[in-house]
């Protein structure tokens, strides 16, 4: 749709689930995730010419795909090997790399403007918090400390500021954060559930 709602366009339609929309940095393609194969899988298209094509074959669960700023590459969440994981692949498909590997789950992959790093979500130290890697040198930091949900990171275009959705307060709400998990302020004040935070390029 356009920014003010407007202009609604069905972009799918198939008769399994489809998840996770992340447009593609020069705003040509979409990725998402989808059960069409008989499991989640990522599948990327053209807006203009919705023409479908899969990008993974797993067994298991492939979700949350993020497009790395330059284009070339997609991060995303998998349960391949057991448990949620955070890997990344090139855009076609080929050279998936697992980037984290713990007993816990690993959700919600989102690359810092530069391509340098990768936020996500993952319940390692007891229940959800949000953490970040360097993409070639996965040395895990923990930004976030709260007794509850933190997830779906977000970084802000200037690459200072990540937006991420809690329930620290109660419900889950929206917040926003410097890139080193410092200065926490809560966006949003609402007693129904605020989700799924995403920047403007702007």
């Amino acid at each position: 749709m356009k920014a003010d709602g407007t202009d609604v366009t069905r972009l799918t339609n198939h008769n399994a689930e489809d998840y996770y929309p992340s447009w593609s940095p020069d705003g040509n393609r979409i990725a998402f995730s989808s059960k069409r194969d008989g499991n989640f899988e990522i599948y990327a298209m053209k807006v203009d010419r919705p023409h479908i094509t899969r990008l993974t074959h797993s067994p298991d669960v492939d979700q949350d795909p993020t497009w790395a700023p330059s284009g070339n590459r997609i991060a995303f969440s998998s349960k391949r090997d057991g448990n949620f994981e955070i890997y990344v692949m090139k855009a076609d498909g080929t050279d998936v790399t697992r980037l984290t590997n713990h007993n816990a789950e690993d959700y919600y992959p989102s690359w810092s403007p530069d391509g340098n790093r990768i936020a996500f979500s993952s319940k390692r130290d007891g229940n959800f918090e949000i953490y970040a890697m360097k993409v070639d040198r996965p040395h895990i930091t923990r930004l976030t400390h709260s007794p509850d949900v933190d997830q779906d990171p977000t970084w802000a275009p200037s690459g200072n500021r990540i937006a991420f959705s809690s329930k620290r307060d109660g419900n889950f709400e929206i917040y926003v954060m410097k890139a080193d998990g410092t200065d926490v302020t809560r966006l949003t004040n609402h007693n129904a559930e605020d989700y799924y935070p995403s920047w403007s390029p702007f």
